[in-house]
């Protein structure tokens, strides 16, 4: 995604448009991850995670299949559309990103043809495991994607506690632009900042949508949810140049 113009080159004040944010993009206890998930229906987890031993056992009991409905902070609480929508695609994008910077919240955008294209592939493929480089190694994390919802947690604290880890990161899609505009904004919020910084958050918004836009890289995410028997954690590992420690 290009790097986009600051928003005072483009909106005299962003505030102007984009009104005061009162709370994260949907309402999120931070004791829980219970009340983003139901119980197990049509999907159930990948036998991938039964088989790590390297990553240690998996309570696959306590996972569930996907989420209960969100109550995402609707769109006009967020950005005034009537005062935007005569605004070009790059305008909009420009004022929504370099609104939410520093804010504890990630704005982006993209193409509303990408975004049906993550759509399509995320409900055939709900679950994926992405390795953060951090200091001398790396931490695991697991994401849940529901669209037009992700939600991410650290792999070690969803097989201690289940249902009851705490998300660490949550990102909503909005296409209200789609037609209009071909965009998606996106907006990602971080619960946990002492488990996941900003910068952190921003790169694992982007590589997972990689791994389920790029054609080569969403064959292991195929893998991992469906031929669970030939997933190896170490080819995301390569994908990302990051050593098998």
């Amino acid at each position: 995604m290009s790097k986009m113009r600051r928003a005072s080159r483009i909106i005299t004040s962003s505030a102007s448009n984009l009104r005061t944010f009162a709370s994260p993009s949907f309402a999120l206890p931070r004791n829980s991850f219970t009340t983003l998930i139901q119980t197990p229906q049509s999907q159930s987890l990948p036998g991938v995670l039964l088989k790590w031993g390297s990553l240690g056992s998996v309570r696959a009991s306590s996972f569930a299949s996907g989420f209960s409905p969100l109550k995402p902070k609707p769109l006009d609480s967020i950005i005034d559309i009537q005062r935007v929508k005569d605004r070009s695609p790059e305008d909009i994008a420009s004022a929504w990103d370099d609104y939410h910077l520093g804010r504890g919240h990630i704005g982006a955008s993209m193409k509303a043809s990408l975004y049906r294209l993550l759509e399509h592939r995320a409900a055939d493929c709900q679950y994926f495991v992405i390795p953060m480089w951090r200091g001398s190694g790396y931490v695991t994390m697991f994401a849940q994607v529901q669209m037009p919802h992700m939600i991410f947690t650290g792999l070690e604290d969803y097989k201690a506690r289940g249902t009851q880890a705490t998300p660490y990161f949550t990102m909503t899609y909005y296409n209200e632009f789609a037609q209009s505009k071909d965009m998606v904004l996106i907006r990602g919020d971080v619960v946990l900042p002492s488990k996941l910084s900003d910068s952190e958050a921003k790169w694992l918004l982007e590589t997972t949508q990689t791994f389920y836009l790029n054609d080569v890289r969403y064959k292991l995410v195929e893998r991992f949810n469906k031929q669970t028997h030939d997933f190896e954690f170490k080819d995301v590992l390569q994908t990302l140049d990051m050593p098998n420690l």
